[in-house]
């Protein structure tokens, strides 16, 4: 009988660092009297962006910190959008400022993200923290990229000589990711759409990252046996009964074909409860990080 992976569980994970979080963060406040906060902008009615919204908040204040939710409607102006972000910027009780995506079509994404103070940049999308991540000075990290490779750390260990395989290009994942197991002395791809024999390319990986958007596109027979699978994918599709497909029923699967990997992989993150739960326990691991940079103080590690 075959071995199944390892299921790493993020959901487990994240709430250990959302406890280091809100320990810190108190003992921030005894010290210097300073409250991290974290200010959410959203733009319009997009029901899973608003529920992400909310989620947000919550977990922010369970942290101890402060926070703010600005709900600005659907025809809000890119004038308008920028006014409030430099207003956010010059707030000192706040520390983080993250716009939510994806913003209407009348507003250039790239122009809001570029307002955005870079020290205050919890997200980690600014390219002054993309640059400061390409050359290895300290700054802000996107969050699921990081929290990505908290897992494989907890997993694994020390990374140095292993052979990573990162299935996409983006800027919010692929290309972090990258550069983050790159600083941990891993030997790096980068695949993508155009990429030959991209199965025979993930089966050299030790590591292999799938941040594609498909679903289950990274099948089993993709996967070096042993290896440890991070699939950041969370994708709708109908659901397996025919009845409640018929419906509209849904499930959520990731870019991996999780039933194939399972038999092969040493271990793999879930969908739901892998990655997932990770981005907004990084997102307040960052807000808390800002709020040290701007008390002039180092923060405390947030190892387990």
């Amino acid at each position: 009988m075959t071995e199944r992976a390892i299921l790493i569980d993020g959901k487990a994970f994240a709430a250990g660092l959302v406890d280091r979080v809100k320990t810190a963060a108190a003992r921030l406040r005894e010290r210097t009297g300073l409250q991290p906060g974290l200010a959410v902008v959203i733009v319009g009615d997009d029901p899973a962006s608003q529920v992400y919204v909310r989620s947000k908040g919550e977990r922010t204040v369970e942290a101890g910190m402060y926070s703010e939710t600005h709900r600005l409607p659907e025809t809000t102006d890119q004038a308008q959008l920028l006014a409030l972000v430099d207003r956010l910027n010059a707030d000192p009780k706040i520390h983080g400022v993250l716009v939510q995506l994806p913003l209407p079509k009348h507003i250039d994404s790239d122009a809001v993200l570029d307002a955005i103070d870079p020290d205050k940049d919890v997200d980690g999308f600014h390219v002054v923290n993309a640059g400061r991540l390409a050359v290895g000075l300290p700054g802000l990290v996107p969050c699921t990229p990081l929290g990505c490779l908290m897992l494989l750390k907890d997993q694994l260990g020390d990374l140095s000589g292993l052979n990573a395989v990162v299935v996409g290009r983006s800027n919010i994942v692929g290309k972090p990711m990258a550069q983050l197991l790159l600083a941990e002395s891993c030997t790096v791809t980068i695949a993508h759409s155009r990429t030959r024999d991209l199965p025979a390319l993930c089966r050299t990986a030790d590591i292999l990252v799938a941040a594609v958007g498909r679903p289950e596109m990274v099948r089993g027979d993709w996967i070096k046996p042993g290896a440890t699978v991070i699939d950041v994918g969370i994708n709708r599709v109908p659901s397996r009964d025919p009845e409640k497909a018929a419906a509209g029923k849904t499930r959520l699967v990731g870019d991996v074909a999780f039933d194939e990997a399972v038999q092969v992989a040493g271990r793999i993150t879930p969908v739901p409860g892998g990655v997932g739960p990770m981005t907004i326990a990084v997102l307040l691991a960052n807000t808390y990080a800002a709020a040290c940079r701007a008390a002039g103080v180092a923060p405390e590690s947030l190892d387990a």
